[in-house]
């Protein structure tokens, strides 16, 4: 590439970064704001990340699709993620919900992998959102992907992830079917703290009458 293409492929991953700037600002504006008004905050802990150049321009490739900049921001929509991590699965929703609301905020896709698992077990909350990201000569207006799970499906994930690469993306069968019955257990296990979490909370309103 050029020195002019490498810098305008630069300054496209900037305003990735700035749009994750902003994101990651808001959640964390709202859960401290949650935090306060209810004394419980939904948010464990946040992961960022953007796409490296390389492995977007790949994506284009296999996609078969020119390497342009304007091919790269239409059909790459992960580019720009955050993986949010809860302690329950009601704090997804929470989430999702109070992000939805923002004004500047658009959904543009929402897929529940927690109401419908994936059929290797996969569970999570995938939200693609468009945010403006205000630059110096105009406003760009950018796709972020937001993953929500709770801290038990963020572990199975992580794992299966690792699983997935060491077999080359071909995962015999019998560890397939375990991997199913550990996403099965954990989803049993985010249950019973929920409903723990739910008996706490009383415990504590009667407490307080």
């Amino acid at each position: 590439m050029k020195t002019n293409q490498l810098k305008q492929w630069a300054h496209f991953f900037l305003t990735y970064k700035f749009a994750l700037d902003a994101v990651e600002t808001k959640l964390n504006i709202l859960n401290e704001e949650f935090q306060f008004i209810h004394d419980y905050n939904p948010i464990e802990h946040m992961k960022t990340r953007i796409k490296a150049p390389e492995s977007v321009m790949q994506k284009l490739q296999r996609k078969g699709l020119p390497i342009t900049l304007e091919d790269a921001k239409e059909h790459i929509r992960d580019i720009a993620g955050v993986r949010v991590i809860c302690s329950f699965s009601t704090d997804i929703y929470q989430i999702v919900d109070m992000i939805s609301k923002q004004s500047d905020v658009r959904v543009v896709e929402l897929k529940d992998y927690v109401i419908n698992p994936k059929p290797n077990g996969y569970q999570s909350i995938h939200l693609l959102i468009e945010i403006p990201v205000f630059l110096t000569d105009r406003t760009e207006n950018v796709l972020v992907e937001i993953q929500i799970r709770t801290i038990a499906m963020d572990f199975w994930a992580s794992l299966e992830h690792k699983i997935y690469y060491k077999f080359n993306e071909q995962i015999p069968p019998h560890i397939q079917e375990q991997l199913k019955g550990s996403a099965d257990m954990i989803h049993l296990l985010d249950r019973q703290m929920l409903a723990l979490n739910v008996e706490v909370q009383k415990h504590r309103e009667q407490a307080l009458k």
